[in-house]
């Protein structure tokens, strides 16, 4: 396994006589890892302990067809409108350049804004909708109606009550108002207040901050854990200080967007893997290997692998035993983002590393965040000590943000030490199996009412495909008349063809809730026609044409 520590050092370990070496021992026969692939890049060895269910179905000809015309549709009625606007027979409501400005450089590109204007507005009551209550299991909304079609919306005082969060990642159901589980949150907002008001390399670190990075390092099982106030930030203002110029990163193409963020600040090179494809990323590393750097045919300083627990779109689960026997057969690094699955897989809410069974020491960089399944804010980093030691000096966030605030630091503590059952219950226990229970349940019964879900069977995340930029919209109320809040997403968050409502399941949620939900799905189904499913997986390539982002002056 590779040394974390080189990580953070810069050493330059990606020699040619490696390469020399690696080229003489045939690691690029088809063997080992590569051996036994099925055609969607699923292993059918002996590196899983347990079968793993994934789905990705692809939807009839029809529905795909139907979809291009919708936004085929859209993109006429919106240049139909432009031109209205243009001319004065429609109020235009976006930003437009003044006349006395129009041979300056243009603020505004009108066909940027054209998607925005003319297709999101039409729809843009289904996001951004106000609550006023903590998001637990069931929230309060703010009712809000719109006089011009979605440009600007106006309260109307009304509260609609009780509202079922299908949302928020509230995995666990810590994202509560209980006295008597937050007494302790209390105590330390009455002791330090609400913000520490300096970064952690000033005066930003407090006792809570060290007691909460230990606590993180035992819960994980590694050596060290640094702690930060924002998640996104923790994967976008570290990865630079990680690898830079001269070095690969190999980014699973539906990475969040902190991990792209991240890369592309860091300078270094960034190829592209198909999703959990295995073939296609040894394609990649091997390459890397054989080819080294471009023009100069150096070796690659540091060659890391960037992917996810939990896809948060895709409700996929990323395949850690292969991808780790990859890494270590090229000698890569891997740094792996938990944020959606620590506290939602494993048997005790330790993420995919406890999942699969494998030793967190498999992981050089182990990434999550606590705005999920903790009921918080904030992130971490977690690994060997020497890497952690090399963050506290050269991370962004460490030198220049403010230091993750008191009372959330003791939420996350009271979270985990509930998980762990340091809190002389079991209470965590029964809330991580609570959620698989859930999670299962809910997704059994959208497969039996026919609807096409995407994800493995043990996801909280639950995409349930709508395809038709159409549906979006009356999918989003329908369901909120029903009294149930949704997540909905198309393009360009997903691709053109993919638009789907968003499920979460929670612990907090009850059989009732659940139940509540799916009868109102199997309504509104059958009302949208939505239930395509054939019961047949989509067909993934086993290799792709290689999509590369070179980040190189």
């Amino acid at each position: 396994m590779a040394n974390p520590s080189a990580v953070c050092n810069g050493h330059l370990h990606h020699h040619h006589q490696k390469q020399n070496n690696l080229l003489k021992s045939g690691l690029y026969k088809k063997n080992g890892i590569t051996k036994g692939m099925k055609k969607n890049g699923i292993s059918n060895g002996t590196l899983y302990k347990k079968k793993i269910v994934e789905h990705f179905e692809q939807a009839p000809m029809y529905v795909a067809v139907l979809t291009f015309l919708g936004f085929g549709v859209g993109t006429i009625f919106g240049y139909l409108r432009d031109f209205m606007r243009a001319w004065g027979l429609e109020k235009r409501n976006v930003a437009a350049e003044r006349e006395q400005q129009k041979d300056f450089v243009p603020l505004y590109q009108d066909f940027e804004n054209f998607y925005t204007r003319n297709l999101y507005m039409r729809i843009r009551d289904n996001w951004n909708r106000p609550i006023c209550s903590v998001p637990g299991p069931q929230f309060d909304l703010m009712e809000r109606v719109t006089d011009d079609y979605n440009w600007t919306f106006r309260f109307t005082g009304r509260i609609i009550k009780n509202v079922i969060n299908m949302g928020s990642y509230n995995y666990l159901g810590f994202a509560e108002t209980d006295v008597n589980a937050l007494k302790t949150v209390t105590i330390e907002l009455q002791k330090y207040g609400t913000g520490i008001c300096s970064t952690r390399q000033e005066m930003g670190t407090l006792d809570k901050h060290v007691e909460l990075e230990k606590l993180v390092a035992k819960f994980l099982g590694v050596e060290d854990a640094m702690v930060f106030g924002m998640g996104f930030a923790t994967n976008s203002m570290n990865i630079p200080a990680l690898v830079g110029k001269g070095c690969l990163i190999l980014s699973d193409e539906l990475n969040h967007t902190s991990l792209v963020l991240g890369a592309r600040l860091s300078g270094a090179t960034i190829r592209i893997f198909k999703h959990n494809n295995m073939q296609s990323l040894e394609k990649l590393l091997r390459d890397a290997i054989v080819y080294g750097q471009p023009r100069s045919r150096r070796a690659w300083r540091k060659i890391i692998i960037l992917v996810e627990g939990i896809y948060s779109m895709e409700g996929s689960i990323v395949r850690l035993p292969e991808i780790v026997s990859l890494k270590k057969k090229y000698k890569a690094y891997l740094y792996l983002d938990e944020a959606h699955s620590v506290g939602a897989v494993g048997a005790t809410g330790r993420g995919v590393v406890e999942y699969f069974g494998m030793s967190p020491d498999d992981v050089d960089v182990l990434m999550g965040t606590f705005t999920k399944s903790f009921g918080a804010a904030g992130g971490y980093i977690a690994g060997k000590k020497d890497l952690v030691d090399f963050l506290r000096t050269h991370s962004h966030s460490a030198v220049y943000a403010t230091s993750m605030c008191p009372p959330v630091a003791e939420q996350i503590i009271r979270a985990m030490k509930c998980l762990m059952g340091l809190d002389g219950t079991t209470q965590g226990l029964q809330r991580v199996r609570q959620l698989g229970k859930n999670t299962r349940y809910f997704r059994r019964r959208l497969h039996e009412m026919g609807f096409i879900i995407y994800g493995n069977d043990d996801s909280p995340v639950v995409p349930l495909l709508l395809y038709m930029p159409g549906k979006i919209g009356a999918f989003a109320r329908r369901m909120l008349e029903k009294n149930i809040g949704v997540v909905v997403v198309g393009f360009p968050a997903t691709p053109i063809t993919e638009s789907r409502a968003r499920f979460c399941v929670s612990a907090a949620h009850t059989r009732e809730m659940l139940d509540t939900v799916l009868n109102a799905l199997d309504e509104l189904g059958d009302f949208l026609h939505l239930k395509y499913s054939r019961y047949s997986k989509s067909s993934h390539p086993e290799l792709y044409e290689e999509t590369r982002l070179e980040l190189e002056d």
